[in-house]
């Protein structure tokens, strides 16, 4: 263990940066599914979904607010160049408009961050292969996001 991984601080900054992060790929994902606005579902997770009560009486996630709305306006910014770069990358050229909408999302989230260059490379393979985890615990997906996003990000940014 690292000396920031002991930082409450360092942790508490990594806790609301991950959490923003699956809440950005559950917001792409509504987006897809429902065709709703990025402003109307990022208004609908600020009021409705990021650290409030749920359903089982506790209290869902904090998140950091702006990361999230960074990470859904700029996917939605650059969605064109993002999904032709995951389509590239994808094993076996399988078209991306066939892959799950939860690994659409997850690539639209994470070419967001890369197209940016605003968070390294590395940490945005490591976080987004986490969030992957969260929806397909032990399943093949992981690495498959994992594997692509390393592709992209050898490429020239997609933004």
């Amino acid at each position: 263990m690292s000396e920031l991984d002991e930082n409450p601080r360092f942790r508490r900054r990594r806790a609301l940066s991950g959490a923003a992060r699956l809440y950005a790929v559950q917001a792409l994902y509504q987006m897809e599914a429902a065709g709703q606005s990025a402003e109307r579902v990022a208004r609908e997770f600020r009021d409705w979904r990021i650290a409030t009560p749920d359903a089982e009486g506790g209290e869902s996630p904090e998140a950091d607010e702006a990361l999230f709305e960074r990470i859904v306006g700029d996917a939605v910014t650059y969605q064109a160049r993002i999904d032709q770069a995951t389509d590239r990358n994808l094993k076996d050229r399988w078209p991306l408009d066939r892959i799950d909408p939860v690994l659409r999302a997850v690539f639209r989230a994470a070419g967001a961050e890369l197209a940016t260059g605003r968070t390294p490379a590395r940490v945005v393979m490591a976080e987004y292969g986490r969030v992957a985890g969260a929806f397909f615990a032990d399943g093949p997906e992981t690495r498959l996001v994992t594997a692509v996003l390393d592709a992209m990000a050898r490429e020239a940014p997609p933004g």
